[in-house]
């Protein structure tokens, strides 16, 4: 179990809800015909999401209002987190779609559909198959007469395949540059590539944190890797820290003492209801899958080593 849930989605709204990363993304991938009509000045982050609890471990969402051609528009972004496409994502946009424009003109039941336009990001490593457009999901489309398909409702996405990105295909800021790299590599198998992209980026870390909230993102970043990649142990992400700095490997350090800290406010909310012993054993359980050592582990829960070994086995 990890001690933060839905870290995906944690990670991906922490830094785009940030309104200029989100405007640096836009900056650097969006075609430039739709740039030269969007005001990014004007983009306001909407609190709302559009989807359905069942899928929020596979999907997250953020909506972004705009001037779109001088007009009332919306940017709509769904982050696709599994490791595999979803083969009709073009009918699950659709409905969230509808659900926008329901929303944004149940006050004004005469005006017209403001303009949505859909952006998917994906970062999985099995290869992207899914249909760019709506139709491809409607059997033999392509063979249908004008007379048919003109009664058909239609679109098409913008996808942002992460997974596929070159080093020089990542664009924009110190921050945003982070955040791709280490979308394309957190489901990576091989250690060494993994292991370079994170050093890559806690290096980076030197000069983001020059800028406004650099420590706090590198914190969000940090608790990404320990809950994400659970075959990752936190010593290791310690050591490669201590290897570039010092103050590096502190924060490191603070970072794994607030989970250590949480995890045993959570396991003593537990323990009230299951019985303290239970509450420890899950608070250790959560930490033995950080990758902490066993003498802090101890430390932290008040547990005898032999408990922690059998946890361990």
């Amino acid at each position: 179990m990890s001690l933060i849930h839905k870290p995906h989605d944690k990670f991906f709204k922490e830094t785009l809800s940030d309104i200029g990363t989100a405007k640096d993304f836009l900056q650097n991938y969006l075609p430039q015909e739709i740039l030269d009509i969007i005001d990014l000045e004007t983009i306001t982050p909407q609190k709302d999401s559009y989807i359905e609890k069942e899928l929020e471990e596979s999907f997250s969402d953020l909506l972004f209002q705009t001037k779109i051609n001088h007009k009332e528009g919306y940017l709509y972004f769904l982050f696709e987190h599994k490791s595999y496409p979803s083969p009709k994502i073009a009918l699950q946009l659709l409905k969230y779609i509808l659900n926008i424009w329901e929303q944004k003109t149940t006050d004004r039941p005469t005006s017209k559909l403001p303009v949505i336009i859909p952006l998917v990001v994906y970062h999985g490593k099995v290869r992207w198959n899914s249909p760019l457009k709506l139709s491809g999901l409607i059997d033999a489309y392509e063979q249908l007469p004008l007379a048919v398909t003109n009664h058909l409702p239609d679109f098409a996405y913008l996808l942002y395949n992460i997974s596929g990105y070159s080093n020089d295909e990542l664009k924009g800021s110190i921050k945003l540059r982070i955040f791709l790299k280490l979308l394309r590599d957190i489901f990576e198998q091989d250690d060494r590539t993994f292991l370079t992209t994170l050093r890559e980026s806690i290096l980076a870390f030197d000069q983001l944190e020059k800028q406004d909230h650099g420590l706090e993102y590198f914190e969000t970043f940090i608790r990404y890797i320990m809950n994400t990649r659970n075959d990752l142990a936190f010593q290791t992400i310690y050591e490669l820290a201590k290897e570039i700095s010092l103050e590096r490997s502190e924060a490191v350090m603070t970072i794994a003492e607030k989970l250590i800290t949480e995890g045993m406010e959570k396991g003593m909310e537990k323990g009230m209801e299951k019985g303290m012993e239970k509450g420890k054993l899950e608070v250790a359980e959560n930490l033995l899958r950080l990758g902490l050592g066993i003498d802090m582990i101890l430390k932290a829960t008040g547990l005898t080593e032999d408990e922690v070994r059998e946890l361990m086995n």
